[in-house]
């Protein structure tokens, strides 16, 4: 095996799930050697700009652009950033064992016991539209940065809770700061961690293989496959969470309009192995039922 270098961006989480990504590597390799480079991507520049004006993307051009350089051997991404359309002479090559794709909110009280107008931290309109339908007396406030930065707006009052993805907070050893975790459909691939590569490169090819999860690339699969037949990208509130047990594929998702705030929800049941049929079939029966216009409200 060659030297590898992996691509990942700069933030703390980042290098924390590359670092159990090489971790795999060098189990799979011990004689490789791998190094990490950091690379700055326009999310991590633009603290402002709500992630629906500027779509999930932008913290993955940066790092798509250094595989196709050849400055890097490997990207490894959040899922939930990677759109469903791959630059030409991309291709993902494994999702390792799936983390925890729940939501969790960090919060003095329970989200039961928050007062009327409490102020709930989030840079998600699928978060928003999902919380109103259990508190809709709660005021959902826009925040960006990373975890450290969001739950400093709690600690200091600037807010009275955020909602955070779980498996961030776990990564990160911070699960014992959870206040509790959320009864709501997670973005999709949520908890899921992606190592991207160029499509020429068989050797990294191979790499993946050894690297991934079966049952986690047919869930994440599904999801991405309802995700792309919707046409929603980045900026839609849409919803999925696919689960693989004995061969089989449960993938439940929805769709809430932005505006209107209607939710058109469902589930299908398969074979894990049909996991992109599975997204395409769930697709298809809330596009009957009006997903599409609902999709249309997203913010351009």
């Amino acid at each position: 095996m060659r030297d590898i270098v992996v691509g990942t961006r700069g933030s703390r989480l980042a290098m924390v799930q590359t670092e159990s990504v090489v971790a795999r590597i060098r189990e799979c390799y011990p004689s490789a050697r791998v190094t990490v480079t950091r690379i700055v991507t326009a999310g991590d520049r633009d603290r402002k700009t709500t992630l629906e004006r500027m779509g999930t993307a932008i913290f993955v051009k940066e790092l798509e652009e250094a595989l196709l350089d050849r400055r890097i051997d490997l990207a490894v991404h959040s899922l939930k950033d990677v759109p469903t359309e791959l630059p030409p002479g991309l291709r993902l090559l494994a999702v390792p064992e799936r983390a925890d794709p729940r939501d969790a909110l960090v919060a003095r009280p329970r989200l039961e016991e928050l007062p009327a107008g409490a102020a709930i931290g989030t840079d998600s309109l699928r978060r928003t539209l999902l919380l109103a339908q259990s508190r809709a007396d709660l005021v959902a406030r826009s925040i960006r940065g990373n975890v450290d930065t969001r739950l400093g707006k709690v600690t200091s009052g600037e807010v009275d809770g955020v909602i955070v993805a779980a498996a961030a907070m776990e990564r990160l050893g911070w699960r014992d700061r959870i206040t509790q975790y959320l009864d709501i459909l997670p973005a999709v691939g949520q908890g899921a961690l992606v190592i991207e590569g160029r499509a020429d490169d068989d050797e990294m090819a191979g790499l993946g293989d050894r690297l991934n999860n079966p049952a986690a690339w047919q869930a994440v699969t599904a999801e991405r496959a309802f995700l792309a037949a919707l046409g929603g990208g980045c900026r839609a509130p849409i919803a999925a969470l696919g689960r693989v047990e004995g061969g089989t594929l449960r993938l439940e998702g929805l769709v809430a309009g932005a505006a209107s705030r209607r939710i058109v929800r469902d589930a299908v049941v398969g074979s894990s192995v049909r996991a992109a049929s599975i997204g395409l079939k769930l697709a298809l029966r809330l596009a009957r039922r009006g997903a599409a216009e609902l999709v249309a409200e997203a913010p351009r």
